[in-house]
């Protein structure tokens, strides 16, 4: 009797086991570093937040944080507005010539050149058609 009741409860409290670790668990982790994100960041800090505004922080109050879209233009917003921080950018390096792309620039330099006055001779529409 007590094995039928185990068979019973085992299917149940496995899929409770799969849901929190491959649901629960993650969400909980996610919401974590999203804290922890909006929590460090400093003034001078450029964000994006989850409507996609692009900004720089100049001020921190509490819950609230005061970002600079445009030069003199301040915007408060709550913390948690706060979607990711943007990495300042590496200075771009020179890349090493390619010799693939290259010869696909002599390929394009040999390419016949379009001829638009004569395309326009031999087109007998009435111009009103979009191309």
């Amino acid at each position: 009797m007590l094995a039928h009741i185990m068979e019973a409860l085992l299917l149940p409290i496995l899929l409770i086991a799969v849901f929190y670790f491959l649901l629960i668990r993650p969400q909980q982790k996610q919401r974590r570093q999203m804290a922890e994100l909006q929590q460090s960041v400093q003034p001078g800090t450029k964000v994006m937040t989850t409507a996609g505004l692009l900004a720089t922080v100049v001020e921190i109050d509490d819950d609230e944080v005061v970002l600079e879209t445009a030069p003199g233009v301040h915007n408060r917003y709550v913390r948690r507005a706060i979607a990711n921080v943007i990495q300042p950018e590496e200075p771009a390096t020179a890349a090493p010539s390619d010799p693939v792309a290259d010869s696909a620039a002599d390929i394009a330099d040999d390419a016949p050149t379009h001829q638009p006055a004569q395309a326009k001779a031999d087109d007998r529409t009435n111009g009103d058609d979009v191309r």
